[in-house]
């Protein structure tokens, strides 16, 4: 799910494993973030941007996992595919490769759950998501009443009877996960798609964070189409920042090193290029 917290699970779980990691990384738009993010705390990561890998990149998926196994032979492969990606892609690439000892993490926001999984697009494309999953994490269980968070776990447990659940904060569950599974299972393969689009900018290295807090807002009230996600690492005049925004929740964060080239990602519908156009400062370009 988009913005539930996947990056901060993937932080979490390596620190914790034993072995040799990669992380695979799949950013929807050109401009890849998430890779750097790994970087700068010391994963090893790979990007696969600029498309979903359960359609037009589940080759590319393919080839970059066998690349991984040649060049790194990691004891662990973690993919985090796109939050509008299913994990029958993935795990129908691993049938290829004939891999089997595969665990499904599914996280969803508590705080956006319940209210987008009615609407008929998304519901079906949760649906998708979390009978695919061997685990399911409900993070942000602190920014939702309890007895919200509860009938989030209660649909979640009727959509997935077999999963198992966990209420989470910062995408801790407090326990130690199950281990990958050698049983044959059956893939959920009939995945709905969106026809989201995506802009990648780069930017400048001379924006002001106020400024960039604010047009991260002005995104939130639908000034600039319907946004469902956006994401930036940037130099701002007051220091290198991460910014997220999910559907309307917004966070702005320092980031713990100089950023590799300022980079924004939006995803949504009926984006507003020209818009964005008019109110970005030079220098930027679209990727």
């Amino acid at each position: 799910m988009l913005g539930s917290g996947k990056t901060t699970f993937i932080r979490q779980f390596v620190r914790d494993i034993k072995g040799k990691t990669v992380v695979l990384v799949n950013d929807f738009g050109k401009a890849g973030i998430d890779g750097e993010i790994f970087s700068a705390n010391g994963i090893e990561s790979i990007e696969l941007p600029s498309g979903c890998v359960c359609c037009t990149l589940k080759f590319d998926l393919i080839s970059s996992i066998e690349r991984i196994r040649e060049t790194f032979a990691p004891d662990n492969l973690i993919i985090e595919p796109s939050g509008i990606a299913s994990p029958s892609g993935v795990l129908e690439a691993f049938e290829t490769l004939k891999i089997s000892s595969v665990t499904v993490i599914g996280i969803v926001d508590a705080t956006e759950f319940l209210e987008l999984n009615h609407e008929d697009a998304f519901g079906r494309f949760f649906e998708d998501q979390i009978t695919n999953s061997d685990v399911v994490l409900v993070n942000k269980t602190d920014l939702v009443e309890k007895n919200v968070a509860e009938r989030t776990v209660q649909a979640i447990e009727l959509i997935n009877p077999n999963a198992i659940v966990f209420s989470t904060v910062n995408c801790i569950t407090g326990s130690t996960l199950p281990g990958a599974s050698e049983a044959k299972r059956n893939i959920d393969r009939h995945t709905p798609h969106f026809n989201f689009e995506t802009i990648s900018l780069k930017l400048g290295e001379s924006l002001d964070h106020e400024w960039l807090s604010d047009f991260f807002q002005d995104m939130s009230f639908g000034k600039y189409g319907d946004i469902v996600r956006a994401k930036a690492l940037v130099n701002t005049l007051q220091g290198p920042y991460q910014f997220d925004l999910s559907f309307a929740n917004i966070k702005s964060v320092p980031f713990e090193k100089t950023v590799t080239g300022s980079r924004l990602v939006i995803i949504g519908r009926d984006i507003r290029r020209d818009a964005i156009l008019k109110i970005f400062p030079s220098p930027f370009a679209f990727m």
